[in-house]
């Protein structure tokens, strides 16, 4: 952040703890600000009476005047200060109440010093009419309709441009929702072919029966209700590119037949006798494993090679983390205008909660969850409440797995099982208590230290507090 030197916003600090207060005094000094603080909501609204400040910053549990209070009082007296609420006892009921006075934001304590300073500067944006939301369009698309600045997605990028520049076929590989229809148009739209047709099949989409005359076509008369002629999907990607996802769908006979296509370069009609040339390239996707598939006689080692002469990996969003508050500030945009909601941003409490979830469906995922989150909201702020996130109910049936009930006869990798377990624990434990960490290192009756210790350990946090 840029230092403050001229008109530095005035900024109070409401805590009834000490240490927290004058932490957070020497830090918003530091970056420039004029900083006043209070230890108790009266002080706080004595101060607020005398003189209006551009944002407040009150802890939420304090007597006889709480954070409640101080939010309240402050939007009556100076309706454009913006509120920020802290507190170690973070609850969803009362991170929605203060939503409902209209606060900016909720952050649960610990909370990270880059995150409060983001949170910080958007308030004194959104206070001088600057902070302005991004529309999909505006979006961080950072490479076609990919986004992502994560180093995993920038591999991919450089992937994409190297690919696309050639006219050798190229296997994407990835697990679903990850996004490999849109690496193959990227990979279209950047290569020489990007005015010509790129058409898709969804190999595990089409049933077996029918795959075969709209991947090839059919004369007419071929078969019964072939009243005319028509081409396939391979003659309409001519001089462009057609994608085949699923590809590891495909029957063994299709595989004949597509192999034909790759080394030949020409195809045959079901019901003519003459070849028909085409120039396409081929783009396919799948999210099995192809090679095992090969090793087990359920796919063709000379079609797999044909197909896989440029491989791409497209790596799971847990495995780039850095990109979901990215994406999900990007979905937030694209629902709450085709809902015509209100809707500013996600909760530094859900982006908590979203930073420490695994994602097994990935962007597809991401996606479904902010729909949900925009579609069921009620308050100007994404709230923990209005996420659904599938895993953290999955792992109380796989804690049951992860233990055996007895020891099997090839071994175990003791510590692997119980690290499983252990994480498995503090992901309950969080979707118990909301995201809360304080109460989670309650519940499994560990100090907050070891539980913070233990989430770093196992990727579920960082140590940038």
């Amino acid at each position: 952040m840029e230092e403050i030197t001229e008109n530095p916003a005035r900024i109070l600090v409401v805590d009834d703890e000490r240490s927290m207060r004058e932490f957070l005094e020497i830090m918003l000094q530091r970056e420039g600000y004029a900083v006043q603080s209070a230890g108790s909501g009266t002080e706080a609204l004595d101060a607020i009476r005398r003189e209006p400040f551009d944002l407040v910053i009150t802890d939420i549990r304090m007597k006889p005047i709480d954070g409640l209070q101080v939010l309240k009082q402050c939007k009556t007296l100076t309706p454009s200060t913006e509120v920020i609420i802290i507190s170690a006892y973070a609850s969803t009921e009362t991170a929605v109440a203060a939503m409902k006075e209209g606060a900016y934001d909720y952050l649960p304590k610990p909370f990270k010093l880059d995150e409060m300073r983001s949170v910080i500067q958007n308030a004194l944006l959104r206070r001088t009419g600057e902070e302005k939301p991004r529309s999909p369009e505006e979006g961080p698309l950072y490479f076609g309709c990919l986004i992502g600045e994560s180093p995993a997605m920038r591999k991919v990028y450089e992937l994409i441009r190297r690919v696309a520049a050639t006219s050798s076929n190229a296997l994407i590989t990835g697990e679903s929702g990850t996004g490999k229809e849109l690496v193959a148009k990227a990979i279209h739209r950047e290569s020489p072919r990007s005015g010509e047709p790129f058409v898709v099949v969804n190999c595990g989409g089409v049933p077996e029966s029918l795959i075969e005359s709209e991947l090839f076509g059919y004369k007419k008369g071929a078969f019964t209700g072939a009243a005319a002629s028509r081409k396939g999907l391979v003659e309409a990607a001519q001089r462009g590119t057609l994608f085949l996802d699923e590809i590891g769908e495909l029957s063994p006979a299709l595989q004949v037949k597509l192999l034909r296509l790759t080394q030949e370069k020409t195809i045959k009609m079901i019901g003519d006798t003459e070849d028909v040339s085409v120039d396409v390239r081929i783009i396919s996707a799948t999210n099995r494993d192809l090679e095992k598939m090969v090793i087990e006689g359920a796919f063709r080692e000379d079609l797999y090679y044909r197909l896989n002469v440029l491989p791409i990996r497209l790596p799971p969003l847990r495995e780039r983390r850095e990109d979901i508050q990215l994406l999900a500030q990007f979905f937030l945009a694209k629902f709450r205008e085709r809902f015509g909601k209100n809707i500013d941003k996600l909760s530094s409490f859900a982006m908590d909660i979203l930073n420490g979830y695994e994602f097994p469906g990935n962007v597809r995922e991401l996606e479904h969850i902010i729909e949900r989150g925009v579609a069921l909201e009620s308050s100007s702020i994404i709230l923990p409440d209005s996420l659904t996130l599938s895993a953290y109910k999955k792992t109380r049936a796989a804690a049951s797995q992860l233990m055996p009930a007895s020891l099997p006869a090839k071994g175990i990798n003791l510590d692997q099982v119980l690290a499983d377990f252990e994480k498995t624990m503090l992901l309950q434990a969080l979707e118990q208590t909301r995201g809360a960490k304080l109460k989670a290192a309650e519940l499994l009756q560990i100090s907050f230290r070891s539980f913070r210790y233990r989430l770093i350990k196992y990727g579920l946090d960082s140590e940038d507090e």
